[in-house]
């Protein structure tokens, strides 16, 4: 698995590129509190608006995710945990004052832009 990027992916760059171009600056891979091995993809601590780019596959998206058919027990249980950990990603956030905006790697950048904005603009 150490083959598959882990940040700085394709809808990730995507994504920031469109924040950027709307005028809204913000950090990158900044560590979660109390979890601080996981990471949030662009976050404006300022306004502690965190937003996760999330890969269909890794994060089991009911759109486009699939389980493996080899060694599916132990993918599906993956791809579980995966989820379990990301909503215990946004409570912990939420839980310090944190707005947590999750988008799917397919959705459009533009539009995730927009979102993203109305959030940051909202926390001023």
């Amino acid at each position: 698995m150490r083959r598959f990027r882990s940040r700085d992916t394709l809808p990730e760059v995507e994504v920031r590129r469109a924040l950027h171009a709307s005028g809204l600056r913000f950090r990158l891979h900044t560590a979660v509190p109390e979890h601080p091995r996981r990471t949030i993809d662009v976050a404006f601590p300022r306004q502690k608006v965190a937003v996760f780019i999330d890969g269909c596959y890794w994060h089991a998206c009911p759109e486009h995710g699939k389980v493996p058919a080899r060694n599916a027990g132990w993918w599906a249980e993956k791809l579980r945990r995966n989820v379990e950990r990301d909503m215990e990603t946004n409570v912990t956030l939420r839980r310090n004052g944190w707005t947590v905006i999750r988008v799917w790697e397919h959705e459009h950048p533009a539009a995730v832009a927009e979102q993203v904005g109305r959030a940051v603009r909202g926390a001023k």
